[in-house]
């Protein structure tokens, strides 16, 4: 693929096995970063290149991230970190509650998040967001908000760019190489942002769970997910019946031209959908929320899959 050579070579990204396998050491010389998920911390490897030791708190790809509950070792991991990466949104609650200094710099995700998507500014704010007056679900999810924001290439630029600020706060001497970094992982992004704008108008789609749904959007296509399926998916709660067969009629009566499954949280209802849609000759595209076994760069991951996508809009 060329798109993916060009990146691979101009990043030159280090591989990221630090960042699932291995214990940051104290006595590297490396910048010691520590990442909720490693999609985020492929993003500040990306930044940071050689100069960054980076560990990754989820990196099983067979994983549910929802039900991921903390050890006594990754507290000790974030407390010796020098950065800490998360994503917020109440996404990883269990890494907030691992950050007990005040000083300590770190850098939320959701907070980043620009509804207009604006271009974001390289001093984006990393402070947490303010608490919102929406009601969280039962996973701590606020209602009306998507908390996916890794999906959102406009938000993964403002971390990177939030990245480069504080590691060069770090190490002022490899300040410049952080920006140059930034900015071929930027442009890449925009690349992307490109190869997806529009590319879904006047189609229609459904997702088993609303992963990909900044990118999604970004495509123009019109997610007509029954809201209540969306909802007891993401809860891990029984799919209403009347929500269900409304599923199954857009899918089976192919009434949407893509359906995008969520193939990290699969359940019973779900594989049913996927089956069914190939039986109807409906588009199926696959989406995960961390990255997959043996890919550690981000953009690696997100090309193969807006490759996908636009493959599918396009069918």
């Amino acid at each position: 693929m060329t798109l993916r050579n060009a990146l691979v070579g101009a990043l030159a990204v280090a591989s990221l096995a630090a960042c699932g396998t291995s214990t940051p050491s104290a006595d590297n010389g490396k910048i010691q970063v520590v990442a909720s998920t490693n999609v985020w911390g492929s993003v500040i490897k990306a930044v940071g290149g050689d100069a960054v030791d980076v560990k990754a708190l989820l990196d099983d790809p067979s994983a549910d991230p929802h039900s991921y509950e903390s050890k006594p070792a990754d507290a000790a991991l974030v407390k010796d970190a020098k950065l800490v990466v998360f994503n917020g949104g109440g996404y990883d609650d269990f890494f907030a509650k691992l950050i007990t200094s005040d000083t300590q710099k770190k850098i939320e995700a959701f907070p980043l998040r620009e509804d207009d998507h604006a271009e974001p500014s390289s001093t984006a704010p990393t402070s947490p967001a303010p608490t919102s007056s929406a009601a969280p679900d039962a996973d701590g999810h606020e209602h009306g908000e998507n908390e996916h924001v890794w999906y959102d290439l406009h938000t993964v630029r403002a971390v990177a760019e939030a990245a480069a600020n504080e590691l060069g706060a770090i190490a002022p001497d490899k300040k410049t190489t952080f920006e140059s970094n930034t900015q071929k992982f930027t442009a890449a992004l925009e690349d992307l942002g490109k190869k997806v704008d529009g590319i879904g108008k006047g189609k229609k789609v459904a997702a088993t769970e609303p992963i990909a749904h900044y990118l999604l959007d970004e495509t123009g296509a019109e997610d007509i997910t029954p809201e209540a399926f969306s909802k007891a998916i993401e809860e891990e709660a029984d799919v209403p019946a009347a929500a269900l067969a409304e599923m199954n009629q857009l899918v089976e009566g192919k009434q949407i031209n893509v359906l995008v499954n969520n193939t990290q949280t699969e359940n019973q209802v779900t594989k049913g959908l996927v089956e069914k849609a190939k039986a109807a000759n409906v588009p199926v595209v696959a989406v995960t929320e961390t990255l997959p076994e043996g890919v550690t760069d981000y953009l690696d991951w997100m090309s193969k899959q807006v490759d996908a996508l636009s493959q599918a809009l396009k069918a």
